[in-house]
């Protein structure tokens, strides 16, 4: 009795094998995701990274909490006269400093990606190409706001008080987001171009360091000697400073804010473009 039914299931298994095979080939594919969908997707995934590995908050609370605290106690009393005044000059400086540090994170978590073999499996699929690296940008952007919030929160504690209010504040944490997103495709390029996420931490320090530093961020440019303001007066890093700065002190810097959206817009334009071609040739 049982040999006679494994012979019938023999002989029934081919007929069986067709016709699933033909009702997969006749079932309709689901639709391609749309560029915003992937994006956002890729976007969830790098929040998601961020839920299951939470010390990669560190560096968006504790060490812009640390420069904070160091900068306007060490040097406070000697450029302002007291920690009280120097705040008001040197929490939104800070603020732009510490988040254009986290944005080499960037471009480290792609080279690992691409280490660990998870770009080959993106690039098989069927999406947006650049959907994969606005995915890391967008996910790093609540790294940018996290940071924000938390310097801001610490400076209302020290005496801070912006006098452009939340109207001010607002306009000024946006203009740094949007400049971050820009700055971050330098790091995506460095990337996939190095080979290890030393590497490109290593470079990407050497480039942020001079940035950050020669710029108005902790003083006014006018106490540096005429060469080194030069450079200082056009540092994308100082238009940006001074932007933030004004905006949280109820001003209307229009011509920092045209500066700052030009090289964003100069930033995105080099390097996107750039980022993808190695994307595509990885």
């Amino acid at each position: 009795m049982s040999t006679a039914a494994s012979t019938e299931s023999r002989e029934l298994s081919p007929v069986s094998t067709e016709s699933l095979a033909a009702l997969l080939v006749t079932r309709e594919r689901p639709p391609r995701p749309s560029a915003l969908s992937a994006s956002l997707t890729f976007g969830w995934r790098a929040i998601l990274k961020i839920k299951h590995v939470p010390e990669q908050l560190f560096d968006v609370t504790a060490f812009p909490i640390m420069n904070l605290l160091m900068f306007t106690y060490l040097f406070g009393g000697a450029l302002a006269g007291s920690p009280r005044d120097y705040i008001q000059f040197v929490l939104p400086g800070i603020l732009v400093m510490s988040v254009v540090m986290i944005t080499m994170y960037t471009g480290v978590s792609v080279n690992i990606d691409i280490e660990k073999g998870v770009f080959d499996r993106i690039r098989s699929l069927p999406i947006w190409r650049p959907s994969a690296m606005i995915g890391y940008l967008l996910g790093d952007a609540l790294r940018y706001t996290i940071a924000s919030v938390v310097m801001l929160s610490v400076g209302l504690l020290l005496g801070y008080r912006p006098d452009g209010g939340v109207v001010g504040v607002v306009a000024g944490i946006a203009l740094l987001l949007l400049f971050s997103f820009a700055f971050s495709w330098i790091w995506t390029m460095f990337g996939l171009l190095l080979r290890t996420e030393k590497s490109v931490m290593s470079v990407s320090m050497m480039v942020i360091f001079p940035l950050t530093f020669l710029s108005n961020v902790f003083v006014d440019p006018r106490t540096m000697p005429g060469w080194l303001q030069a450079f200082v007066n056009n540092s994308p890093i100082t238009h940006l400073a001074s932007a933030v700065r004004g905006l949280m002190a109820g001003d209307w810097p229009g011509v920092e804010i045209a500066w700052t959206l030009g090289w964003a817009g100069l930033l995105l334009l080099v390097f996107g473009p750039v980022t993808m071609r190695l994307y595509n040739r990885k």
